[in-house]
């Protein structure tokens, strides 16, 4: 899932405040999971900015509002008289429902109301960890289902550097050394021997070839 972390309330309020008329819109989906960018957290944000709005005096029409997910148009119909009548628009989804609304609204200032952080798993309630970073060319076959692009600090592709000890990254004490995870893990798995085995440097390429990377299902 996309992870995504509220923008400190002081620089979400910079961006709107000289705003007569403001949407802030809520994504049901990911964010809604780590409790920052639902239609419940649209709601409070969009308290808090109408109280702010009243200790400075200013006139703004403050509403709120949200869907299942910002990035697919189906899910507008059910917003879009919303959407059509607001001068300023305050996604709180990810960077990617950010440019959705924006691409929709060419006319409407879309801003967001997060800082996307990362995809992650949930580890425990309230807690994520990233485990991926959409680099293009996935390795996790032959790395015991663990990514080093991710979990790495040094995104390294064949084996521990020399600073990790006892199982731990020389970055921290507290973080599994991700390359003896995968040392574990393939041993577990009687594939120790895959270890052996040099990776090629990575094709960076396959992450940026030449602007944003798109993927169309055939047939349909």
């Amino acid at each position: 899932m996309i992870v995504g972390e509220q923008k400190p309330f002081e620089e979400i309020w910079g961006m709107v405040k000289d705003h007569k008329q403001l949407t802030v819109f809520g994504c049901n989906t990911c964010v809604a999971v780590c409790q920052q960018g639902g239609n419940k957290e649209a709601e409070i944000l969009a308290s808090l900015l109408r109280m702010r709005a009243t200790q400075e005096g200013l006139e703004i029409e403050i509403k709120n509002g949200g869907i299942e997910r910002q990035c697919e148009h189906p899910f507008f119909e059910s917003a879009k008289d919303l959407l059509d009548q607001s001068e300023a628009v305050l996604s709180m989804a990810c960077g990617i429902g950010v440019q959705f609304i924006a691409a929709k609204y060419m006319s409407t200032p879309v801003y967001p109301a997060l800082n996307t952080t990362f995809l992650g798993d949930v580890q425990t309630d309230w807690n994520f960890t990233e485990k991926c970073q959409a680099c293009g060319d996935c390795v996790l076959g032959t790395t015991g289902g663990i990514c080093p692009v991710s979990r790495c600090c040094k995104r390294l592709f064949n084996g521990p550097c020399g600073g990790s000890s006892k199982g731990k990254c020389e970055i921290s004490k507290e973080l599994d050394c991700a390359w003896q995870l995968v040392v574990d893990r393939l041993e577990a798995l009687g594939k120790l021997d895959d270890y052996e085995k040099l990776a090629p440097v990575k094709d960076w390429s396959k992450d940026r070839a030449g602007g944003p990377r798109s993927f169309k299902l055939e047939g349909f």
